[in-house]
């Protein structure tokens, strides 16, 4: 095998709440996790050139080690004492820099793509450990559909599938700095944190109207008032039928869950069609590997 073809799959916050702030400047955190349909292509092809070539359809995307294709790559040639060149061509549908961690799932892919192409052998868990170091959901990422991530997002536990529903992502036309967010972000006995353990109770009983009644996210507090642009899609979003509506990471998209396919395809209709607020518009399901 020369080359391979793989997706790497967005992923939505149902909910996330943020603990305590570590020693070491992370954050411990407790998030509901959930794969989406949307995706990127990544292709990876064998060269004898002992050099990294990345392309994109994005002209302003870096194609070196800034990228974290580029470094996922090179973190895996270097574990796996690989002695070859790689072409790989980068296809993003995935927003960037929009909270649905679109360049953790791209690197996520590239490790997944690799392994299979060397026939490496290494174990989701071991591929996981190299993801850590790339970026903290980056090990989501290689696992993929539901999931509680707890510490600063490396312990997954795998939960009940989502029931199904259409979810539909409006990104702003504005950008949000994650550090800025969690610099920002104050945490103090008046703090009121989401219910992870009333979603995944929501989760193993298949009860949808339970789990988007529950969905919240922390950070919200601090985007929202840096970007209320925020609030007014959100608002929007369940004026045109969504069952709720939560800002998706650190933001700024923010995601509507419909349980009715044409309301959801009128919600996405009324988004597209002039919406001010919004830059992309993507109507999307969940993803279960």
């Amino acid at each position: 095998m020369k080359s391979i073809s793989v997706k790497a799959h967005a992923k939505i916050n149902i909910g996330l709440d943020v603990l305590r702030r570590r020693s070491d400047g992370y954050h411990d955190v407790c998030m509901i996790m959930q794969s989406l349909s949307l995706h990127d292509d990544l292709t990876i092809k064998i060269t004898d050139k002992e050099n990294i070539s990345l392309k994109s359809n994005l002209v302003y995307l870096p194609n070196d080690r800034r990228n974290l294709v580029y470094k996922a790559a090179a973190l895996f040639m270097e574990a796996n004492s690989i002695k070859c060149g790689l072409e790989i061509n980068l296809n993003k549908k995935i927003p960037v820099a929009a909270g649905l961690a679109g360049g953790s799932s791209d690197a996520a892919a590239a490790l997944k793509g690799l392994n299979q192409l060397f026939q490496a052998g290494m174990s989701d868990a071991e591929l996981m450990q190299l993801g850590v170091k790339i970026g903290a959901d980056v090990p989501y990422c290689i696992l993929l559909g539901t999931a509680l991530s707890e510490g600063i997002g490396e312990r997954l536990t795998p939960l009940p599938p989502i029931p199904d529903c259409h979810i539909l992502l409006v990104k702003p036309d504005i950008s949000v700095s994650t550090r800025q967010v969690y610099e920002s972000l104050r945490l103090d006995s008046t703090t009121i944190h989401p219910d992870i353990e009333g979603m995944k109770e929501a989760l193993v009983s298949a009860d949808l109207d339970a789990l988007t009644a529950k969905m919240a996210n922390l950070l919200e507090s601090v985007t929202i008032r840096m970007h209320p642009v925020i609030d007014d899609i959100k608002k929007d979003m369940i004026k045109v039928g969504a069952m709720n509506s939560l800002m998706s990471g650190s933001g700024p998209t923010v995601f509507g869950i419909f349980r009715n396919k044409s309301r959801a395809e009128q919600a996405y209709a009324y988004f597209s069609d002039n919406y001010k607020h919004a830059e992309q518009v993507f109507l999307t399901r969940p993803y279960q590997p």
